[in-house]
């Protein structure tokens, strides 16, 4: 039962993610003096809806999307509010401002994260386990990481995710020590087993540092960046063949993710659990954010595109091209959305993604 429980309240967290997307658009489209149709949460057969003034509100059955429906957006309108009888630099701002949205509430995330912490770790070695392997390659306390493998470290987010990237049998580690640079090449680190899986094992400590009112602010920032790099790393090894099918999650993987960092949080008490729920949601929304400002069709950043080339030619593309792109891309999207789920559904019952 708390199973259940724990992935409904991981949909519906899923869906608020959504729903601030969508509310970006809808906000500065209505700033934008914008005619807005529809403002839908959910995709497929309504569920409910009502009217308020000239927009209609509608849930429907399946929290997988959303939208908001601009009146001229998709074909051409003589209303004087319609989508596309507006200046190209307000459709602008309105296509970008999902994705915005995403981004300030993976900000509000991390902050409510970060302010309950005493103190924040730093990258600064403060001493070493024993037989440590770092220590035996030539590291020293006091060293501060400059970067894993090429990538650069900023903070204790950084390194973490850098050494779960890590080959354990061979780490290149660039440290700081008396303003100077120090390269360490194929450093073999201790490793341990988890789930039939060789990891990486951690041989040193870190120092931490008093929390203030700048390095909080600091600090939220810093590991937003963290996470919008690590969503970009992540595609680009998908791209590269580092990460397979298996490793890509969609809305039901992102949902019972969010319930087994739930789960694995209630171990130690309710408030871990949705510390948990709030670091998945950040990620979640902030990968969000980043995949819809692609310059791909039927995406945000596709649309923003178009918009782009209009403002430097001076006229639109024709709405019938753009429309084929976007249609055929919108298609392409569909069927990733399925294949995704299918895996995510795959990956729930067998244990392994598609290819895992």
């Amino acid at each position: 039962m708390t199973t259940v429980l724990l992935i409904l309240i991981g949909v519906f967290l899923f869906s608020f993610i959504i729903f601030a997307h969508e509310f970006g658009h809808f906000i500065t489209a209505k700033a934008s003096g914008i005619k807005v149709n529809e403002f839908a949460l959910g995709m497929g057969p309504k569920i409910f809806s009502f009217g308020k003034g000239e927009t209609k509100y509608s849930l429907r059955l399946f929290p997988i999307g959303g939208f908001c429906a601009m009146e001229g957006e998709d074909e051409d309108s003589e209303d004087e509010r319609a989508f596309g009888n507006k200046s190209v630099w307000k459709r602008m701002i309105v296509v970008v401002a999902g994705a915005i949205m995403n981004m300030i509430v993976g900000l509000l995330f991390v902050a409510i994260l970060l302010s309950q912490k005493d103190v924040f770790v730093t990258t600064t070695i403060a001493k070493f386990t024993e037989n440590s392997a770092t220590q035996a390659a030539g590291l020293e306390a006091g060293d501060e990481f400059y970067s894993i493998d090429g990538y650069r470290i900023h903070n204790d987010r950084d390194l973490s995710f850098a050494l779960s990237l890590a080959d354990p049998q061979s780490v290149d580690l660039v440290v700081r020590r008396g303003g100077e640079k120090l390269t360490f090449e194929n450093v073999r680190f201790n490793t341990v087993e988890e789930d039939g899986k060789e990891l990486l094992a951690l041989d040193f400590y870190v120092y931490s540092e008093k929390k203030t009112f700048f390095s909080f602010l600091g600090r939220v920032f810093s590991e937003t960046v963290s996470l919008v790099r690590m969503v970009w790393t992540s595609l680009i090894g998908l791209v590269t063949g580092r990460f397979g099918l298996k490793d890509v999650a969609g809305p039901v993987g992102a949902a019972q993710a969010i319930s087994q960092a739930a789960s694995i949080g209630l171990e130690s008490g309710l408030g871990a659990a949705i510390n948990n729920i709030l670091l998945m949601m950040a990620v979640i929304t902030v990968n969000l954010g980043i995949v819809n400002l692609l310059p791909l069709p039927a995406l945000d950043g596709g649309r923003f595109l178009f918009l782009l080339i209009e403002a430097i030619r001076g006229k639109p593309i024709s709405p019938k091209y753009e429309g084929w792109v976007h249609a055929a891309g919108f298609i392409l999207l569909i069927g990733l959305m399925v294949l995704i789920t299918f895996n995510d559904l795959v990956r729930i019952f067998t244990g392994k993604g598609l290819g895992g």
